[in-house]
């Protein structure tokens, strides 16, 4: 690489890392970071401890249903806490009841009193925390960081998430069969432990606090109407709907059994699940130093990638084709999800945004418990191939539904933050 060209991408990694510089935010990503190191190593953790205690597979099918459900009816409530109350003492609470229900649950192994409908119920607590602590995370970066930073932001925690995502299994596993898996349960309690005490310390800047309509069903109709407002938020929303589920289905429920029968059995299928992490870090690597402006094609178009992977194994792909297409799948999922956060960020006023993400949010993940619950029965009805098939075609519909309307292919990411952003937002 010449001088030049060196010089130039290093003044470009400075600019990317701008929001470091603030503390504010630099004590949001420790805390975010910190406890995303626990929250890797907590599921192989609790996974081998509910065997270890006799509840086997549906033991552990149980607890993962009660943590998703607490997030799915609780998340609408932690919208309107976040914009009712400061973001950092809702994140404070909620890393704080999160560290208390991972300490109970340690008392409990490591006193052999442990049960599944025990584990089960401390998995409410900690569904509920996420469910509050999701929006209010959000809707904090846009407190702490500058309008043309956002992506920059996103990209960072997103870049540090994916990172923890890659060793953060393997190294639960290594504890887990070294220490115990209470230990690593414990690391997850220290964590959200510390996030809570960097939130305590986390100081917003005079203005942050958010007005509205008393009453919490008024308070969810504003943010309702808000949402509603915007075609192109909810297009995309639907597009989520159909495009999360067929994923999930593809992916995570079938393409392990893709694996076992075309791909050499679980070393084949890891080589395909490194080359989706390897596509995540790339693309939240380029959302870091790149900055595209056609919001719209770029999302739709990830999409659109996102059935690659599932064509390939439709068609009978080995290792190499179906790794390299996770690999262009992931890169753009990571791109395009980093962008698409500072765009909403951006255009949905901070005094609603905790409503409107938790809507959004609560929309992609409620298909997710009943495709999940079908996929094998499809499966094994239609055949793996055929069902991969239709995933793909659905995610390819999913891709091009919101580009026909041109509110979406005119969507593009702002340089700036001002009025005429917040008007031009719906």
């Amino acid at each position: 690489m010449r001088r030049g060209e060196a010089s130039a991408l290093s003044a470009r990694v400075a600019a990317a890392c701008r929001p470091l510089r603030s503390p504010l935010f630099r004590r949001h990503f420790t805390a975010r970071v910190l406890s995303w190191t626990g929250t890797a190593l907590s599921p192989v953790a609790l996974a081998f401890a509910v065997l270890a205690i006799g509840g086997g597979p549906a033991g552990i099918g149980v607890i993962v249903a009660a943590e998703m459900g607490a997030v799915l009816v609780m998340l609408l409530v932690g919208g309107v806490v976040a914009d009712r109350v400061s973001r950092t003492r809702v994140l404070a609470t909620a890393n704080a009841v999160a560290g208390t229900g991972q300490s109970v649950a340690v008392f409990l192994l490591v006193t052999g009193r442990a049960q599944v409908w025990s584990l089960a119920v401390l998995a409410v607590v900690g569904g509920v925390a996420s469910a509050f602590s999701g929006p209010a995370s959000s809707g904090l970066v846009r407190e702490v960081v500058p309008g043309p930073d956002l992506q920059q932001a996103n990209a960072l925690l997103r870049l540090a998430q994916n990172v923890v995502k890659v060793g953060g299994p393997a190294v639960g596993g290594l504890v887990v069969a070294v220490a115990g898996a209470s230990w690593a349960i414990a690391w997850d309690a220290v964590t959200y432990f510390i996030a809570a005490f960097l939130y305590v310390g986390l100081r917003l800047p005079q203005g942050t606090v958010r007005l509205g309509p008393a009453g919490m069903a008024a308070q969810f109709a504003e943010g309702w109407r808000e949402f509603r407002a915007r075609s192109w938020l909810w297009l995309m929303v639907v597009q989520s709907m159909l495009m999360v589920p067929a994923w999930l289905v593809a992916y995570q429920a079938l393409g392990p059994v893709y694996g076992q029968r075309y791909l050499g059995g679980a070393a084949g299928w890891g080589l395909v699940m490194s080359g989706f992490t390897a596509g995540l870090l790339a693309g939240a690597w380029l959302a870091l130093l790149w900055r595209p402006r056609r919001v719209g094609w770029l999302v739709c178009g990830a999409v659109a990638a996102m059935a690659v992977p599932m064509g390939s194994m439709a068609a009978g792909g080995g290792v190499p084709g179906v790794a390299a297409a996770a690999c262009l799948a992931g890169a753009g999922q990571s791109l395009a999800s980093t962008v698409w956060a500072g765009l909403v960020q951006a255009r949905v006023p901070n005094a609603v945004y905790g409503r409107v993400n938790s809507i959004c949010t609560l929309a992609q993940l409620a298909p997710v418990p009943v495709v999940a619950l079908v996929a094998g029965h499809a499966a094994a009805a239609g055949g793996l191939q055929r069902t991969l098939a239709v995933c793909a075609a659905a995610t390819l519909l999913a891709a091009g539904l919101p580009l026909a309307r041109r509110r979406v292919r005119a969507l593009v990411l702002p340089r700036v933050q001002g009025r005429d952003l917040v008007r031009s937002g719906r």
